[in-house]
């Protein structure tokens, strides 16, 4: 099928490396438009979208996400908020006594933060300019909070950050996906057994011994430290709500 959008789509990868260009004020105008028009929970917006421009937040944002150099070096940040606070507010405002939020409403609020967040990294593919999510923002809540000054019930849900792509990330070959049929199924879950699951994971391995890669990729994603930090920061974040309420 020949189709713009879906060529955008289909060709866009993480881009780490970025030109030392500027991206045009129009062009970041567009992407925020475009952003903020995403598909959303009973039109409340329930995220609010922080353009970081000063270098010393930017420095320190790299470093509280996992010490990644090139997240200071992006020409545009945007951090991704789950916001149930304006909304709350609100509410208390016209002394409605309003329920704290709660879960779901954090949940719903995450949704609408990252439907958000990709339409602008699209926005920004159609643009010739390129993206990375950096998902260590949640990692460090507490710290990250003080640093954006984050009220009650606000989250760091998404971080994402822009640049011109340098010729080398331009020409990268984009990482392999799973093949259609492992990931969409008609009506109900299929429970793939032991040998799907391997060929399932096959466009990740490639011609590496499926055990032993299986088993480094375990310690380097779901076992790692980062892993149990970002699960203790969620839990924690979590456990702050049920207080609350």
């Amino acid at each position: 099928m020949n189709n713009t959008t879906i060529d955008i789509l289909m060709k866009r990868k993480s881009v780490r490396v970025f030109k030392d260009q500027e991206i045009e004020e129009e062009k970041v105008e567009a992407i925020l438009k475009a952003s903020i028009n995403a598909p959303t929970a009973g039109n409340q917006q329930l995220y609010t979208i922080l353009k970081i421009t000063d270098p010393a937040i930017k420095e320190q944002l790299s470093i509280l996400c996992d010490n990644q150099p090139f997240i200071a070096s992006a020409k545009l940040i945007l951090v991704y908020l789950a916001d149930c606070h304006k909304w709350y507010e609100a509410y208390k405002d016209i002394e409605l006594n309003p329920r704290q939020p709660e879960f779901g409403d954090f949940l719903l609020a995450v949704d609408d933060a990252l439907i958000a967040s990709e339409n602008a990294v699209i926005a920004a593919e159609s643009l010739g300019i390129g993206s990375c999510f950096i998902g260590d923002v949640m990692e460090n809540k507490e710290e990250i909070c003080k640093l954006l000054h984050l009220p009650d019930y606000v989250f760091p849900a998404s971080l994402l950050v822009f640049g011109y792509p340098t010729t080398q990330q331009q020409e990268r070959q984009k990482t392999k996906r799973a093949n259609l049929k492992d990931i969409v199924f008609e009506n109900s879950y299929y429970e793939m057994n032991a040998k799907e699951r391997e060929e399932m994971l096959k466009y990740h391995y490639g011609d590496a011994q499926y055990h032993t890669w299986l088993e480094a990729f375990y310690k380097r994603k779901y076992d790692s430290s980062f892993a149990h930090e970002m699960n203790h920061s969620v839990k924690a974040y979590l456990k702050e709500y049920e207080e609350k309420a």
